[in-house]
């Protein structure tokens, strides 16, 4: 009798490589951004909650840009090679899968923070607290 996880069988290896070698194009963790924190960052991250979810508490160095508000001249405050790296609330929340598509259409280099900022909570990562530093108005914003 099988479950409902064998019922479908497992992929085969070499799509298995494929598929988990791929997911690192597309995401990173909250350790490797914080051990990247710690050292000098090659890429800007992009908390992309409100900003009264910002305030309340974020990841030290983040820059609140929420995800409705990811445009052209906000990113343009950035050379077009700039990684970013987007998380949002946590695996239960897909704004940052929203902002990365955005910054995706707007042809950047993007990353989600697997986890989010529950995540980021659970691993016991220090945190911060203060008002928004967002990305400059754009005249489109």
């Amino acid at each position: 009798m099988s479950t409902l996880v064998s019922q479908v069988p497992a992929a085969d290896s070499a799509s298995a490589v494929r598929h988990f070698a791929a997911a690192f194009g597309f995401e990173t963790d909250c350790w490797d951004v914080h051990d990247a924190l710690l050292a000098a960052p090659d890429f800007v991250l992009l908390d992309v909650r409100s900003p009264d979810d910002f305030a309340r508490g974020h990841v030290p160095g983040a820059i609140n840009l929420p995800h409705r508000k990811i445009i052209a001249s906000r990113a343009a405050h950035y050379p077009a090679s700039t990684l970013f790296v987007v998380y949002c609330a946590g695996p239960h929340c897909n704004g940052a899968h929203r902002g990365a598509l955005r910054l995706a259409q707007l042809g950047r280099p993007v990353k989600l923070m697997i986890g989010g900022w529950t995540g980021w909570l659970d691993e016991g990562f220090e945190i911060a607290r203060e008002p928004a530093a967002a990305i400059s108005e754009g005249a489109d914003a």
